[in-house]
């Protein structure tokens, strides 16, 4: 069967593409309008996909409330462990070295410094950490600001260097492409040179905001020395948003609360878990890949499924049970805040633009496992799929029927649709409650006013406007865009 969706893809390379990128978007946008035709054609049909659907989400919003409970209770057990000492009884762990690469453009010398302190704060033997500052060669400062990096820091890592990468035709500018030069740079400085030993070296991908858990790497080293299969293997901690959560407006507060408590509950959540932002991976495995790609801007996903696939379906992701902290977007006044943060999202979005690629290698990739490359792309295409469409749904979706077909409003399932969606949808408002407690005890809120954390359920009521704004609209954008076949400028989130 591969055989033939291989010669299918070989023979319209331009066309199954164009397909597969137009598919999203047209999926999406007959998802978005579906209260408006399907309330003339078939109006039962989707009073009940209307219900069907809001059961569905009450049982997504408890089911975050279950996950990340438990997730959290992992946390901060592993917190209470000495992960290097368990770490120290392990064969080779003389051996074992981390190579962390933080790409970066127009990043504050500032922001990167806190990064590398808290690399340079770990519980891990600092002089078998190696950093790589990958730098842009076209920011007018970069080569400042690595330097005075590396004059600090040189004594305490086993080697600290930076990148310049160039812009090279045929490569897009951002992320993926950036750390893929530093880490070549990297495998021949440090690899090729027997500096370290690849057999026993990971490789991480941190992003320029990135404050890690002080047992971050003995962590990861333990792990990493107690799997058989660590050659096949990405490591992923929580990431959240808490290092400037209560200075950002509320509504990217809103935002960055359900997106740090989703992310901290994937870590339980088996393959539903793919790399994401910061994490990291067998430098070896990377090596055998062939490196980040450098044709994409969202690299996290992108490099988790080439190695699922290269590997015939033998790459797993396994949880750091730690939080990293990351920055919300803030910038110098509310509304280029806002303006940040829409743009942040724009650019995670954007991550629609890989599922072609995915769905093409579900088709043709030979010797994978097919339960679980089918359940793996279910959910990623769930999540992008969907993501545009969830807003109008719960929000919108009950109430345009009765304004469409008054006629149908006049039956008992039209005339209680709306009433009974409102009774499923508020009941969803104990999920928020009680993830707000959790997210309490996720959080370090001794040095946070009592007056802020009062007033911080109240700032829910901007729930449905946050929603719209920083979620649908964007994706919305992003499928539409791949739709006619154009790309997006890639853009940093300012960070102060």
């Amino acid at each position: 069967m591969t055989n033939f969706f291989q010669d299918i893809f070989a023979r319209y390379p331009i066309k199954t593409r164009r397909f597969l990128e137009i598919f999203p978007g047209i999926f999406s946008w007959a998802l978005i309008l579906f209260p408006v035709w399907g309330s003339f054609l078939i109006p039962t049909i989707l009073a009940y996909f209307i219900l069907f659907y809001d059961i569905f989400w009450f049982y997504k919003s408890f089911s975050l409330v279950a996950l990340a409970f438990v997730a959290i209770n992992k946390i901060k057990k592993s917190e209470k462990l000495d992960w290097k000492e368990k770490a120290k009884q392990l064969p080779h762990f003389s051996k074992m070295s981390h190579v962390v690469v933080i790409p970066n453009f127009k990043e504050k010398y500032e922001k990167l410094r806190e990064t590398v302190e808290t690399i340079a704060n770990q519980s891990f033997p600092t002089k078998r950490i190696f950093v790589v500052l990958a730098m842009e060669e076209r920011e007018e400062d970069a080569k400042e600001k690595s330097g005075k990096l590396i004059k600090e820091f040189s004594a305490v890592f086993g080697k600290i260097i930076a990148t310049f990468h160039p812009d090279i035709p045929g490569e897009v500018k951002g992320k993926s492409s950036n750390e893929s030069y530093g880490a070549r740079v990297a495998y021949e400085e440090l690899v090729l040179s027997k500096k370290i030993d690849l057999n026993y070296a990971t490789i991480s991908s941190v992003d320029a905001d990135s404050i890690f858990d002080s047992q971050y790497f003995s962590y990861l080293s333990h792990s990493f020395l107690s799997d058989p299969k660590h050659y096949n293997k990405f490591w992923q901690s929580a990431n959240v948003n808490y290092n400037n959560i209560w200075q950002v407006p509320a509504p990217i507060r809103v935002v960055s609360f359900f997106g740090s408590l989703w992310r901290t509950a994937l870590l339980v959540q088996k393959d539903r878990l793919v790399s994401n932002s910061t994490y990291s991976l067998s430098f070896k495995m990377l090596v055998d890949i062939g490196f980040w790609d450098t044709d994409v801007i969202p690299e996290d996903y992108r490099i988790f499924f080439k190695a699922f696939y290269k590997l015939k379906g033998n790459a797993w992701v396994e949880p750091i049970f730690l939080k990293t902290s990351m920055d919300a977007p803030l910038s110098s006044s509310y509304w280029k805040s806002l303006k940040n943060k829409y743009e942040q999202e724009r650019r995670w979005s954007w991550g629609v633009s890989d599922d072609p690629l995915f769905i093409k290698w579900w088709f043709t990739v030979p010797g994978v496992p097919f339960i679980r490359k089918t359940l793996m792309l279910y959910y990623v295409l769930l999540d992008h799929f969907m993501w545009p469409v969830n807003w109008f749904i719960i929000t919108v979706a009950a109430n345009v029927i009765p304004l469409v077909n008054p006629v149908f409003s006049r039956t008992a399932l039209g005339y209680n649709l709306p009433r009974l969606a409102g009774i499923i949808l508020t009941s969803c408002l104990f999920a928020i409650l009680t993830l707000i407690v959790i997210d309490y005890k996720n959080q370090n809120n001794k040095k946070i006013s009592k007056t802020k954390q009062f007033l911080f359920p109240l700032e829910f009521v901007l729930l449905p406007i946050v929603g719209l704004i920083f979620a649908a609209i964007p994706a919305m954008i992003s499928h539409t865009m791949l739709m006619f076949g154009k790309r997006p400028e890639y853009k940093v989130t300012e960070k102060l």
